[in-house]
């Protein structure tokens, strides 16, 4: 029994478009290497001097301090992570987006690009600093410390990656959620150099950015849905990330920013959790991010209906 092939008249375009052109595969870890970069851009474009470290082995202008590829300063700690975490967003985001046409085994180049850049970054600015510093015990522990929350932002980050460009979008929202938090941080780097000088500026773009990660999980909570269980508990442990993530911010932030604890890890660490406990339940700290992130979130629901309308009505 044989079939007829379905004729096609001439000048009339083919049953299905064409799949969409591969991405070659010399190019899949250069993506991570461009989003590594991305998550550093706004400490390279400070000049990436080293911020002046309590323990330096000689007295030194900030201008003389060495050149190094992550800020590495107890002052400097939520910073550390944005910079880390947010290269790690980039390139979840574009592995994603490019799934379908990346090559066999392209996500796994895209980490290897990503990984490679941010473990340099860390073997770089380690071996600097140890370079500098006093030959104190006090030295070694804080190098320690630094490096220890470095390398806990390289898993965190990876867990963001393989989240958000290969879980279904209940998980992915949870990696963006996270992800959202890091970039607002990100963004709030690129302030830092103008924080003396900027004057009313500088606290007006402040105060702007402290609305980005919940105005970021909304739109994300409206891209992902609640079609299902998951999805509407995946919404819910999102905005209980952002209900906590900006007191833990703030309670490590206020900790090692307290030198005069520095000598006495376990003070330091009760003073953190006394804070993180007083933020937790500060309404301009809590209360705001939930609310914005759910006006968001019912904005992109109701976008998204009145476009499925209009397509449905043409």
């Amino acid at each position: 029994m044989s079939t007829n092939p379905v004729a096609v008249a001439p000048g009339s375009a083919p049953a299905s478009a064409p799949a969409p052109r591969g991405v070659p595969l010399w190019l899949a870890p250069l993506i991570g290497v461009a989003a590594a970069f991305v998550g550093l851009l706004p400490w390279l474009a400070t000049g990436m001097r080293l911020p002046l470290q309590n323990l330096w082995g000689a007295a030194t202008d900030s201008s003389a301090m060495p050149v190094v590829l992550l800020p590495f300063s107890q002052y400097y700690l939520m910073m550390l992570f944005a910079l880390i975490a947010t290269g790690s967003v980039a390139a979840g985001v574009a592995a994603r987006a490019l799934r379908p046409r990346l090559p066999l085994g392209g996500f796994w180049l895209v980490a290897g690009g990503l990984l490679l850049v941010q473990i340099l970054s860390i073997v770089q600015t380690t071996l600097v600093v140890r370079g500098g510093l006093q030959e104190r015990t006090e030295s070694t522990l804080y190098l320690a410390v630094l490096v220890a929350i470095c390398i806990l932002s390289v898993l965190i980050g990876f867990g963001l990656l393989v989240l958000i460009a290969l879980a279904p979008r209940a998980g992915a929202l949870i990696g963006l959620t996270i992800g959202a938090i890091a970039v607002g941080s990100w963004l709030s780097a690129w302030l830092h150099p103008f924080v003396i000088t900027g004057g009313d500026v500088v606290m007006t773009l402040s105060w702007l950015l402290q609305w980005v990660p919940a105005i970021l999980v909304g739109v994300a909570i409206a891209w992902t849905g609640l079609g299902s269980v998951g999805k509407v508990v995946a919404a819910m442990a999102s905005l209980v990330i952002l209900w906590i993530a900006p007191a833990l911010i703030t309670g490590v932030s206020a900790a090692a920013g307290t030198r005069v604890l520095a000598k006495y890890p376990s003070e330091m660490i009760a003073y953190a959790v006394e804070v993180f406990r007083m933020a937790l339940f500060m309404p301009e700290l809590a209360l705001r991010p939930i609310v914005t992130a759910i006006v968001v979130a019912a904005l992109g629901f109701a976008a998204r209906a009145l476009i499925r309308r209009t397509r449905t009505a043409s």
